[in-house]
């Protein structure tokens, strides 16, 4: 009962409501941006680039300057680094997130040592600290998420046909290579989005869990797409509300609900 009690209190508070707002935002970006990336085989580009963000955050702070900009800034210069070398056949895919991982990791460890060590706010953006997010964090959230949901609704339809056959697609007459450009941008975008919510280490989690966990239903990919919107939200604001309510770690409880979902879903698969 007094648990119910402190959560009611909890939503008139305003660090609550950015992040169930904020948290919200990400989760819809990162379950839609997500499905297409397993749907592509390319789900640990997400690990890759959010560990290349590190140095960009780790810039950010040394700098003074917001570190979501920076990392937004090294995140897309990495996605567009990995696009060129697989490309230009410098690199396998896993290979070319390899290289950009240790570059952009490094680099943050470097610039981390210059500056006399880690401290709490570098902490905070390596394991998430979505109940820290503050007004300006949340504008920057807000409109990059909601340009993300966006752009992915606008051409839902051709990205979807260059998912399945990139080929076909280009037959089709679909801007291909601007799409996949724009793809990429997005990707870095969710990412770097996520890191302020979950954190570096944990952001994979966040990206791939709901739309697995929706593609074992065997829906419409309509349907898929909704049912991974709705698993991400329900991970979120169910990590926010009892991390806040019981005072353990957010990030952690965002992956266990998610975690659990797929579980049950999987379950549920064999079962049917």
């Amino acid at each position: 009962m007094n648990e119910l009690v402190d959560v009611f209190r909890l939503f008139g508070f305003q660090f609550f409501q950015n992040a169930l707002l904020g948290g919200t935002i990400v989760a819809l970006a990162c379950a839609w941006v997500g499905l297409f990336l397993i749907l592509r085989k390319e789900a640990m580009i997400g690990d890759g680039i959010a560990h290349t963000a590190f140095g960009g955050i780790a810039l950010g702070l040394f700098l003074g300057i917001n570190p979501i900009l920076t990392a937004l800034l090294v995140s897309i210069l990495a996605v567009l680094g990995i696009s060129y070398m697989r490309k230009r056949g410098l690199a396998q895919s896993d290979s070319a997130i390899a290289v950009m991982l240790a570059v952009g990791f490094s680099t943050g460890l470097i610039i981390i040592s210059l500056a006399g060590g880690f401290n709490v706010e570098l902490f905070s953006f390596l394991f998430g600290s979505i109940l820290t997010i503050d007004q300006t964090d949340l504008i920057i959230v807000s409109i990059l998420g909601i340009s993300t949901i966006l752009i992915l609704g606008i051409f839902y339809k051709e990205l979807l046909s260059m998912t399945f056959d990139e080929e076909d697609a280009r037959l089709m007459g679909i801007p291909v290579r601007l799409l996949s450009l724009t793809f990429n941008l997005l990707v870095a975008i969710t990412i770097v989005l996520s890191i302020k919510v979950i954190g570096v280490i944990l952001v994979v989690a966040l990206l791939v869990l709901p739309g697995l966990s929706a593609l074992q239903l065997n829906r419409s990919f309509k349907g898929t797409t909704l049912a991974a919107i709705g698993f991400g939200t329900v991970s979120m604001t169910t990590g926010i509300l009892l991390s806040a309510v019981y005072n353990v770690a957010t990030s952690g409880v965002i992956v266990f609900t998610a975690a659990g979902i797929f579980l049950f879903t999987a379950i549920y698969r064999k079962l049917e």
